[in-house]
C-alpha cells in the first residue's frame, strides 16, 4: 500500500533533504503525507500505519550527545535504543538524549521530522542492523509530514555510518 500524499510543494527543509538524496544518488523520492509521520520511537506505530508498512521498517532518526558532540542513531521502529550497550559497541562515551534545541542546532530540523541527511554538517551515525531485514524502509525527510523510501544499505552510504545492533542483548 502506498501512502496518501499531497500535491503541495515540499517545505524548504524537505527540499534540502531531496537535494542531498539526489547528490548521493539515492533514488527515493521525498513524499509529503497528508498525516503526520513523526518518527520518534513512540510514534513508530503511527508512521507505519500511515505508510502501510511494518513498524520495524520505520527508520527513527534519534539524536544523542556523546563525547561532547551530537550523534545520530537510525533505529528500527521496532527497537528501543539501549544507550549503554550501543555506546559500548560503538566505542563511544555515554549516550544522552539531545534536547530539542540541541537537535535543531545539530540537524537544522525539529524533533519528529529529523532526516538522516540535509544537516549543516555530517553527524557520526549508527544504522540499526535490524533495518537490514526490510527491503524498503522509510525515513523522515526534514519535517513530521515528509518521508522517503530507502534501504539500510543506502542509509549507510548516505550517512557514512556504521551498522550496529541498537537494542539490548543483540550481539
Amino acid at each position: 500500500m502506498e501512502p496518501t500524499t499531497t500535491s503541495l510543494p515540499l517545505p524548504a527543509r524537505s527540499e534540502q533533504v531531496a537535494r542531498a538524496l539526489a547528490a548521493a544518488g539515492i533514488p527515493g523520492t521525498v513524499r509529503q503525507l497528508a498525516d503526520s509521520t513523526r518518527t520518534a520511537a513512540e510514534a513508530a506505530a503511527e508512521a507505519a500505519a500511515a505508510l502501510g508498512c511494518e513498524v520495524g521498517a520505520i527508520a527513527n532518526s534519534l539524536v544523542f550527545r556523546s563525547d561532547g558532540r551530537a550523534v545520530l542513531v537510525l533505529a528500527s521502529g521496532g527497537h528501543r535504543v539501549d544507550t549503554a550497550a550501543l555506546a559500548a559497541r560503538w566505542g563511544r562515551g555515554r549516550l544522552r538524549r539531545a534536547t530539542p534545541e540541541q537537535v535543531r542546532e545539530a540537524t537544522g530540523q525539529a524533533i519528529g521530522g529529523v532526516a538522516p541527511t540535509g544537516h549543516p554538517a555530517p553527524l557520526p551515525t549508527v544504522v540499526d542492523r535490524a533495518l537490514t531485514a526490510h527491503p524498503r524502509v522509510w525515513a523522515a525527510a526534514g519535517t513530521p509530514h515528509t518521508v522517503f523510501p530507502t534501504t539500510a544499505e543506502e542509509l549507510l552510504r548516505l550517512t557514512g555510518g556504521v551498522l550496529l545492533p541498537v537494542g539490548p542483548d543483540e550481539d
